[in-house]
């Protein structure tokens, strides 16, 4: 008995540091995304079939919607010629193809529009990160509209996280 008693404090013990043992650092992120200063941001386009339905608006909403969401993070000069630029912000919406009303028993899923930003050094020509941001399905009209804005809202605040405070 005693044998099994010292085993399970044994476990107890190595589970225990286990737990608490550090978490691997965070890979770095790339200086020159987190040193930029300026930005041009690049209308990648839309697919086709998000507009006018289930998007109100035109094709060059996200592009509008997201410059409008950088001028406000007040992070970067936003310039109109990418020589200009320390950063290319390439934005695309895309609606994926796939099955439609997969079943979902077996792990299967609608393919849902995404916000795509490749973020690219205008010095290189390099990818230096890429985010993506899906936009939640919705029955209503009002409620497709809603889920865009969160979803260019949640890609401004991603890029905030990754890129940092003004240098």
């Amino acid at each position: 008995m005693r044998w099994i008693r010292l085993i399970v404090i044994c476990l107890v013990a190595i589970l225990g540091a286990t737990a608490f043992a550090q978490q691997p650092a965070s890979a770095p992120v790339p200086p020159a995304l987190t040193s930029a200063k300026s930005v041009f941001v690049s209308n990648a386009g839309s697919d086709s079939g998000l507009f006018p339905h289930p998007f109100s608006g035109a094709p060059d909403r996200a592009y509008n919607e997201f410059y409008d969401g950088m001028k406000g993070l007040g992070r970067f000069d936003l310039v109109s010629d990418p020589s200009q630029a320390d950063l290319v912000l390439e934005l695309q919406l895309t609606a994926p193809n796939g099955p439609k009303d997969a079943d979902k028993a077996k792990g299967g899923s609608d393919p849902l529009p995404m916000l795509r930003l490749v973020i690219w050094d205008r010095r290189s020509h390099f990818v230096l990160w890429a985010l993506t941001e899906s936009v939640d399905k919705a029955n209503l009209q009002k409620t497709h509209d809603k889920n865009f804005d969160d979803a260019i809202s949640s890609l401004v605040k991603d890029l905030e996280r990754i890129a940092g405070t003004k240098p």
